[in-house]
């Protein structure tokens, strides 16, 4: 239930909308009280709050971006207002890249492996650990990546097999599942959260 209170600051969040499920994420955060807006070129990264990166495929994603100039566009944005990437959001976030290496954001101190839980046939659905209020999640991996380390700013907050799967720094999260696809709005609300308390500092400051 979305409080009186929240419903005053809602943010309004983009949703990365060049390949994926970017409609069931939108879903998802307006499910929390947030305003959503399509993102497919740099000039619509304006006046945002946040920002999703959805899944899809990490290497055309990084060809679609170039194609619209969006790559340097979203590293900028990232460098100040939260980013939520899920499987492949994840990938384009890290420091790192692996199996095989490729161009990245590099806003996440992690290092990821591409493709480490399988192929589409492996894909699966997982009751996942977290810190999260409320108990284990459910996750949807689908061709998931790995995260393999993380450096000391990023605070894990979901694990698989003693992997981190859901994680933290600062203003950006990111999570190797598709937490869009599962009925359980815990992960989209945290986001929410992270997007409305930038909200409210951006408008105390313009006050």
């Amino acid at each position: 239930m979305v409080t009186r209170e929240a419903e005053a600051a809602a943010p309004r969040i983009g949703v990365l909308a060049l390949q994926g499920d970017y409609d069931a994420h939108a879903r998802a955060l307006e499910e929390t009280g947030a305003e959503t807006a399509p993102v497919r070129l740099p000039a619509q990264l304006a006046n945002l709050d946040g920002l999703v990166i959805p899944g899809g495929e990490s290497s055309a994603l990084l060809k679609l971006m170039a194609r619209d100039g969006l790559f340097d566009a979203l590293r900028a944005f990232a460098q100040i207002k939260p980013v939520f990437g899920t499987c492949a959001g994840c990938i384009l976030l890290a420091r790192r890249v692996m199996q095989p290496e490729q161009p990245s954001l590099g806003v996440l101190d992690a290092m990821v492996e591409r493709n480490a839980y399988g192929r589409q046939l492996d894909s699966t659905i997982h009751l996942t650990p977290t810190t999260l209020p409320g108990g284990p999640i459910e996750a949807v991996y689908i061709r998931a990546p790995r995260i393999i380390s993380t450096g000391p700013a990023v605070d894990v907050l979901g694990e698989r097999d003693g992997a981190p799967v859901l994680v933290r720094q600062r203003h950006i999260l990111a999570a190797t599942f598709h937490p869009e696809l599962s009925s359980d709005r815990r992960v989209h609300r945290l986001f929410f959260d992270m997007a409305a308390e930038r909200a409210t500092i951006a408008t105390h400051l313009a006050g």
